[in-house]
């Protein structure tokens, strides 16, 4: 047969034997020399096809002959799924195997995430002519960074509630938010690592990295058995600042203030249960919350206030905050916010914000005095049916543009005396260099050199002047007054330095300032 051995199949081989074996049982004589040359033809075929098996080379370049009855490979376009599709085997197969299998899914690129038990199971019922997953890669799962679960709310959120009636409720509303010592006032829960990912084709995909949060800093706030566990050191009212967890003490005040209690001051947060009478003072390093009526009381704050029953200042309460003042109503008042001003109704007081005024609820009016806020004023009515005087301001006020103005001014005449005073001192400097001078213009060179230094700074100083107004302008340029439902007769819009008394009572308003002059438009019912 020379070469030709070289080719035969197994199933060929097989036939080879059993062709040897038949006659060995009809001729002994094949025991000879013509058994000896069958035997060695045969043993000549298996060496030759072992050959074939070995060669690695020969395999990968060979045509596999599970792809020539037509089975194929799907890989889905993100390479994260392989699918195999199988045809019946040809004659004389009796099945695949899993080696088969996986040569299949190593010649089409997919080295990685072999779903073995599909593919036994394809092989074992004979599953053909229907794709079958068989290959899947892993997602990427990322971990997560340390965090801090609070026991407490670090926001700080002070939401009044909203009555049926449409009514807003501040007495529910509270700066406080009391720790007793011992508590757990936060736990700590460390970064978890990630796990990375990879497809079908083995390419990797790396987890995220994870981080640790920084250390939570407080002053009264440790565990010495459990440092992932914060306990509170002391009593008091606790707050999240710039990552920092405060407890500070509160001055509460049990029933009313009155002239016989007299001033009451204090470093941190101050709580009336009761009322505050005409004349007592209040000065909180903090904030301050009053659960009862406030009469004419002047009271100040480093932070918000928050008056639950409203105030009746009788023109002569002064209130101020640096932060929000909400009250359930105000009037007769003098208040000013370094934040927002929040509300049911203002009436004839003179109310200034830094942020906006916000008038809640079904009433949301305000009538008589003068309202300003700079980032804007929201209300639900403005005015009232008798066309009381209401004057509104949003945006920045006259007094703003005049100081810029007035800047402005300043700094186009220092400039020049500046250059005009050191034309002058730059002459006598050289004078002086070229010779002797008199004593006379020797006192002057003195006295030019300190007016350039004197102008100087104060052209420094009236500019620092000129950009907080003109900060402030650009903070206030947006400003709209918004009215839900009548502006009524007898109010005047403000907006900027323009103003637009208001003729005839509408609704549904917004006013807004353009190109120097005050526009309006209908806003859309809500």
């Amino acid at each position: 047969m020379g070469n030709e051995h070289e080719f035969l199949s197994f199933d060929e081989l097989n036939e080879l034997r059993r062709e040897m074996e038949s006659l060995a049982e009809k001729n002994d004589d094949l025991s000879g020399e013509k058994g000896k040359k069958a035997a060695d033809t045969v043993r000549e075929t298996e060496e030759s096809f072992e050959t074939i098996e070995d060669d690695e080379e020969d395999i990968k370049e060979a045509p596999l002959g599970i792809e020539k009855n037509g089975s194929y490979i799907k890989i889905s376009q993100d390479s994260m799924t392989a699918w195999m599709y199988l045809t019946v085997p040809g004659e004389g197969k009796d099945n695949y195997t899993m080696e088969e299998f996986e040569a299949f899914l190593k010649k089409k690129g997919i080295v990685t995430g072999y779903h073995h038990s599909n593919m036994a199971a394809m092989i074992k019922k004979r599953v053909y002519e229907r794709e079958i997953i068989v290959a899947q890669g892993q997602p990427a799962i990322e971990g997560s960074d340390g965090y801090y679960e609070y026991k407490f709310d670090p926001k700080q959120t002070r939401a009044p509630k909203i009555l049926e009636d449409g009514r807003v409720d501040y007495t529910t509303m509270s700066t406080l938010q009391n720790v007793q010592k011992g508590d757990v006032v936060a736990i700590y829960h460390h970064a978890k690592e990630g796990k990375d990912g990879y497809n079908v084709k083995g390419k990797a995909f790396k987890a995220k990295k994870v981080k640790e949060a920084a250390p939570l800093t407080g002053q009264d706030i440790y565990n010495e058995d459990n440092p992932d566990v914060y306990l509170a050191q002391k009593s008091g009212k606790i707050e999240l600042k710039n990552g920092k967890v405060d407890i500070q003490a509160v001055h509460e005040i049990q029933g009313d203030l009155t002239l016989i209690t007299g001033k009451v001051e204090f470093y941190g947060d101050i709580v009336v249960t009761g009322n505050v009478e005409s004349g007592v003072t209040i000065r909180a390093g903090r904030n301050i919350e009053i659960k009862g009526t406030v009469e004419a009381a002047n009271i100040f704050a480093g932070g918000n206030i928050i008056l639950s029953r409203g105030i009746q200042g009788a023109q002569r309460a002064k209130i101020s905050a640096k932060g929000d003042i909400f009250a359930d109503f105000i009037e007769h008042t003098l208040m000013m916010a370094g934040g927002n001003v929040q509300a049911n109704t203002i009436v004839n007081s003179k109310v200034a914000a830094d942020g906006e005024i916000i008038l809640t609820g079904a009433r949301g009016t305000i009538i008589g005095g003068y309202t300003h806020g700079m980032l804007g004023i929201q209300a639900t009515e403005i005015g009232n049916s008798v066309e009381v005087r209401t004057v509104v301001h949003a945006g920045c006020e006259k007094e703003t543009y005049q100081k810029m103005f007035a800047a402005k001014s300043k700094e186009l005449s220092l400039t020049e005396e500046l250059r005009e005073v050191s034309d002058e001192f730059r002459e006598l400097a050289h004078k002086k260099k070229m010779g002797k001078i008199p004593q006379r213009l020797e006192t002057q060179l003195q006295y030019l050199e300190g007016r350039i230094k004197t102008l100087k700074d104060e052209i420094r100083d009236n500019k620092a002047i000129l950009e907080e107004m003109e900060a402030l302008i650009a903070r206030g340029k947006d400003a709209r007054i918004m009215v839900k439902g009548n502006i009524y007769r007898g109010t005047v819009v403000c907006l900027a330095q323009a103003q637009m008394p208001i003729e005839d009572t509408t609704c549904l308003m917004k006013y807004y300032h353009q190109n120097g002059i005050i526009e309006s438009s209908v806003i859309a019912y809500s």
